[in-house]
């Protein structure tokens, strides 16, 4: 056998070569923690009685100028069919020309997913007629993909339980081309716009090893967020460059293994398929509905069809049904005659091996190590917004020192300025409703927020309002803005803190006295929020209220 014709490593033992896919982040782990301590090691979306099985195809549009067999280009446009060719559109006597720029986007997402490279790969006719496909077939890798094996590792950094790991093996990457995007005017219109057709996708093939709705989101958030990282792919899930379909199957627990396989994979139930999920939640959200359709029919003795189905948004609680499954043979695959063998050198993919961006646990990891930020800190910069916050907060630390006027550790500024960018700014995007953009606050106006902090020339106080200001929009600079609106902090003898602290005190004799009688603590809390509204308030710090106070209500008391 020639070099050219096997695969650079053997492939996984269980691939079987001849068998034909910070709100969130915060929600997951609220449902972790919440769980973990009664049943540590298990999901707490496992049902007792019934065993879910989830196989998943996520198909995302690789990040290349061209398309798969066409020279159209791929830029994002809002003109419907302004980047088309003869090819894209099946016009009489046009041929597919690939494109080889392709290679290195889909090799990246192979390679991070710890696949098996083949080098000698063939392209396959999938047939069926749809009007987002022209050509009355797909042009895909079906029986020889360009990588097989691999997996994905789902830990507690994804929101599972502290403890709990899920390992969901990989079947195979291969490379196809995109449909048109449909959109129905009315029940007898339908507009087609042709501009995404033939676009280059990866189409990521899992094996049945997930058996959780909320670890199959998991599992597709952590690959989208593999795929950002290494510079696969251009837009996420809810941007449309990722979609994925999901095969969903239950079965009694105490039932005989004899059913359905997959893959090697044996005594499944029936399955059924969920078309075109294009949201985390709906991911989640389809399967559990799925899974309880199913289990109502097996309960009430019937027997479950295989079928593609459908879900939407509007009707979160069920899935409908679409058509029967199409097997193989429905599909009429072929060898594509026009289209000849990729050939992959292993020179080119030793190179795409040793170029690798580092993938989201090793930034996290670089997060922790070299800005001294906090583990859940790390991977929520490194999941949010595609990774454009972790951008901005690396742009936001590099200002800060260039302005610090001395030597200051990375690790000390890494900690402010991920306060900064995630707590304060991301409080104010959480509470505004609005999407994530580096532009709300540019990057060198919070940097200097925080190093006037620092250097003690504003309050914390001080400089969240400044924050805010510029967040609504107020474009005078920092300086202005401090000087015009009186916040330039000017440091308070301990006696003016004991002045204001007293008359707190006598306002509010009760809550004075439920903290010396009763010890409520959180009454102090209150006293030093009124005192922090202070007409003086700019020139207050915190601590030194807590000790003004401290010193006014127990004086004597010792």
């Amino acid at each position: 056998m020639d070099e050219s014709d096997s695969p650079l490593l053997p492939a996984p033992r269980w691939y079987d070569d001849n068998a034909p896919l910070r709100k969130e982040l915060k929600d997951a782990a609220k449902a972790a923690r919440k769980t973990s301590a009664s049943a540590p090691s298990e999901s707490p979306d496992i049902l007792p009685d019934w065993e879910l099985t989830v196989g998943i195809e996520i198909h995302a549009q690789l990040n290349a100028a061209r398309k798969l067999f066409s020279s159209a280009d791929t830029y994002p446009t809002v003109e419907p069919n302004s980047h088309i060719s003869a090819f894209d559109i099946a016009l009489p006597g046009s041929l597919p020309v690939f494109q080889p720029a392709v290679v290195l986007p889909a090799l990246r997402a192979a390679t991070a997913l710890q696949c098996t490279i083949i080098t000698k790969s063939t392209f396959d006719r999938k047939h069926y007629f749809y009007h987002d496909q022209p050509a009355g077939y797909q042009i895909t890798q079906y029986y020889n993909p360009f990588a097989v094996g691999g997996c994905v590792v789902l830990t507690a950094e994804d929101g599972l339980e502290e403890g709990r790991e899920v390992v969901v093996k990989i079947k195979q990457v291969q490379l196809e081309q995109d449909t048109a995007r449909s959109q129905e005017e009315d029940g007898a219109t339908t507009l087609i716009d042709f501009n995404r057709c033939g676009q280059a996708l990866i189409e990521i093939i899992s094996l049945p090893d997930l058996h959780s709705p909320r670890e199959a989101a998991a599992y597709v958030r952590k690959i989208q967020s593999i795929l950002h990282a290494i510079d696969a792919v251009t837009t996420g899930m809810e941007q449309g460059g990722l979609r994925a379909d999901v095969n969903v199957s239950v079965r009694r627990r105490d039932a005989s293994h004899e059913g359905f396989t997959y893959a090697g994979v044996t005594g499944l139930g029936q399955r059924t398929e969920i078309k075109n999920l294009s949201a985390f939640k709906g991911i989640e959200d389809a399967i559990k509905a799925e899974r309880d359709r199913q289990i109502r029919i097996l309960e009430a003795g019937g027997v479950v069809e295989g079928e593609t189905r459908g879900w939407s948004m509007t009707r979160p609680n069920e899935t409908r049904r679409l058509r029967g499954k199409e097997g193989e043979i429905d599909y009429r695959y072929m060898p594509d005659a026009d289209i000849p063998p990729l050939y992959i050198g292993l020179d080119l993919i030793k190179f795409v091996r040793q170029t690798l961006p580092p993938l989201p646990t090793e930034l996290a990891k670089m997060l922790v190590e070299e800005y001294g930020l906090s583990a859940t800190d790390a991977r929520t910069l490194v999941l949010l917004d595609d990774g454009d916050r972790l951008i901005y907060f690396q742009k936001v630390v590099a200002e800060l020192s260039s302005l610090a006027t001395y030597s200051v550790p990375q690790p000390d500024l890494g900690k402010m300025a991920a306060n900064w960018v995630l707590h304060e700014l991301g409080s104010l995007l959480s509470t505004d409703e609005r999407q994530w953009s580096d532009k709300a606050v540019p990057f060198d106006k919070i940097a200097e927020i925080i190093h006037r902090v620092r250097e003690k020339q504003i309050t914390g106080a001080s400089a969240k309002l400044i924050l805010k200001l510029v967040f609504n929009g107020d474009s005078r600079p920092i300086s202005q803005i401090v000087r015009q609106e009186e916040l330039a902090f000017s440091e308070m003898s301990a006696e003016e803190y004991q002045a204001i602290a007293k008359e707190i005190v006598e306002k509010f004799p009760k809550h004075v006295k439920d903290i010396v009688e009763k010890g409520k603590t959180g009454k102090l809390q209150f006293l030093m929020g009124q005192m922090m509204r202070h007409p003086r308030k700019g020139d207050m710090r915190a601590p030194e209220v807590e000790q003004a106070l401290r010193q006014v209500i127990f004086a004597g008391k010792s």
